[in-house]
């Protein structure tokens, strides 16, 4: 029997405010564009891929992968979504008008969930990595609770893109054990343009604070960095400097890759060895010391295809579950 404050929860999808752009959309009833609603998703929890996936941080995917089980929907738009199949259903630069019927995936059930988490488990992966749920956060802290009381004993990592609420994120608090959000910018302007977000810094750092304080050696903070926009990076790995203390570390991601799909509203390139060396050299004038760096990336091979079994290249994942 699920207990009654989990049922409760659900009601949060009412006059949802789950997330910073607090629509008040009534996603039980379907939610969804037609009702106003940003990230176009109803209650239902729908997912679109689960599998070891061994391309995240070297202590996130160890021996048996990392456990990522991918949530359909988004409540951020960046215009260069790397998932757009899942996350918008369409170019990644156009998320307004979205609905579920045009995203990858379709809705499970707490035991179905369980199901897949267990398997996770009983396969060998390392953790479970719930990536972009912060739509829908009520539903997932009920599959998480399921899942533990039938036997799930990984631990828990929240990847989101770092726009989220502080009293969503409280809903959290105990079923997760590491967070592993994006700080991917602090210029407001810049925010609007890629991200659909122009409050997204301050939404952004005040969730990535409020995750330092609650799990202080539990966060990785991760930072893309866009070609032609070195200045964004540099305002991010002061802040980085200014606020993350001992325990938390740094993922500073090269692997930018133009998105065809969006229609040209993104950086059309690669970083380039000069951007990136530079970057490097901000490193050691901001004393950044804990965390980790990605190689330069200039190939679009390792992007995902959802609409096949497994997205990625067998390199890089192990198909556990597809919608």
């Amino acid at each position: 029997m699920i207990p009654f404050y989990l049922m409760e929860l659900s009601r949060l999808y009412k006059n949802c405010r789950l997330c910073p752009r607090s629509c008040g959309v009534d996603r039980l009833a379907g939610g969804g564009v037609a009702g106003g609603g940003f990230c176009g998703e109803g209650a239902q929890l729908r997912l679109a891929f689960a599998g070891q996936h061994r391309g995240e941080e070297p202590p996130l995917s160890g021996e048996g992968g990392s456990g990522t089980i991918f949530v359909s929907g988004c409540n951020l738009g960046c215009a260069f979504c790397q998932n757009w199949q899942i996350s918008t259903g369409k170019a990644a630069g156009n998320a307004a008008g979205n609905t579920a019927g045009s995203r990858l995936g379709r809705a499970v059930s707490t035991d179905e969930f369980t199901a897949i988490g267990v398997e996770l488990q009983n396969r060998g992966a390392e953790n479970i990595n719930i990536v972009t749920g912060s739509h829908a956060v009520p539903a997932i802290v009920q599959c998480l609770s399921a899942a533990k009381n039938a036997g799930l004993r990984l631990p828990v990592l929240w990847n989101s893109s770092g726009y989220e609420s502080v009293e969503t994120l409280e809903l959290l608090d105990g079923h997760i054990d590491t967070w592993l959000p994006d700080l991917k910018t602090l210029d407001s302007s810049l925010a609007a343009q890629f991200f659909n977000a122009p409050d997204y810094p301050h939404a952004a750092s005040e969730a990535i604070l409020w995750m330092m304080r609650n799990r202080p050696h539990s966060v990785i903070i991760r930072h893309l960095i866009l070609p032609g926009y070195l200045e964004s990076t540099r305002s991010a790995l002061r802040w980085f400097a200014d606020n993350a203390h001992s325990g938390v570390m740094l993922s500073l991601m090269s692997q930018y890759t133009p998105i065809a799909e969006t229609g040209g509203h993104s950086p059309g390139r690669f970083l380039d060895k000069r951007e990136y060396e530079t970057v490097l050299g901000w490193l050691g004038e901001f004393g950044i010391e804990d965390g980790f760096c990605q190689e330069l990336v200039t190939g679009s091979d390792w992007l995902p295809d959802f609409n096949r079994p497994n997205p990625f290249s067998s390199d890089l994942s192990v198909a556990v579950w597809h919608f």
